[in-house]
């Protein structure tokens, strides 16, 4: 996508889980149309953006968020664009009665209250200066949700999506947006990885794999997952002033993995 059409050149941008997978697309994609971008990340990438600035943040902390804001907005002089896209699950299988109050407690934390805490800093600034786009990447989960090991990822992501349109109602007339991304599999380093695992313990090849994790999704009609490049174009989208009517809206990129409107 040309950075050019987007108009995000000189753009002031900041994006949560950036180091790999899709985030790792949305830090370069922004990049490359001119915004100036700041990542937060618990550790330094192997392979950082050049012209991205990583600082060192753990967002499911109470305070972490608010600390990391305050450093972004001295390093960028202000926020135009806050990308979202941390998350993730490292909860047991097994179903509802292995989920202990420590693992949802992890999974909300992560989940839901890192954007909600980020968004509590960083928003204030955007109404201030009369501009703002939020995108909180949420998940497909949240209306399939996978209950053998997931669950409570997929409500932590349900919330997330229901406080996003709250927060879009609010803060709309106030000049700020806030626009949800809601992915299905993307084919990312990890999702390769576990397509692998499961093929050599099924006897077959990469592509064997790939068709069980399609096939767990109760399918996906477009016959592949998608590309963490076409999760950061809808992003960058969504962020650009091309957008610039959007807000309250979810965007679903899952191939036509979610069999209803």
């Amino acid at each position: 996508m040309s950075g050019g059409w987007l108009k995000l050149e000189g753009m002031r941008a900041v994006v949560t889980g950036g180091t790999k997978g899709a985030g790792a697309a949305v830090v370069r994609t922004l990049v490359d149309a001119g915004a100036k971008v700041v990542v937060a990340s618990r550790r330094q990438p192997n392979e950082p953006v050049d012209g991205a600035t990583y600082m060192q943040a753990d967002l499911s902390d109470e305070t972490g968020p608010t600390d990391f804001a305050r450093r972004a907005e001295e390093r960028l002089g202000g926020i135009d664009i806050l990308a979202n896209i941390v998350g993730g699950s490292s909860a047991p299988a097994g179903g509802f009665a292995v989920l202990g109050d420590d693992i949802w407690q992890q999974e909300i934390d992560l989940n839901l209250m890192s954007a909600v805490r980020l968004d509590r800093a960083v928003v204030p600034g955007m109404i201030r200066q009369g501009s703002g786009v939020i995108v909180h990447v949420t998940s497909i989960q949240s209306r399939m949700p996978l209950p053998e090991s997931t669950t409570a990822y997929a409500a932590a992501k349900a919330a997330l999506s229901t406080y996003s349109k709250a927060l879009s109602k609010e803060v709309a007339p106030k000049g700020v947006r806030v626009v949800r991304v809601s992915p299905g599999w993307i084919e990312t380093e990890a999702s390769i990885a576990l397509a692998e695992r499961l093929a050599e313990k099924a006897g077959t090849d990469l592509e064997g794999g790939k068709q069980m994790i399609m096939d767990g999704l109760g399918g996906i009609p477009l016959g592949r997952p998608a590309k963490p490049q076409e999760v950061a174009d809808l992003v960058a989208f969504l962020a650009s002033p091309r957008a610039g009517a959007i807000t309250g809206a979810e965007y679903v990129i899952d191939g036509g993995t979610v069999p209803v409107a």
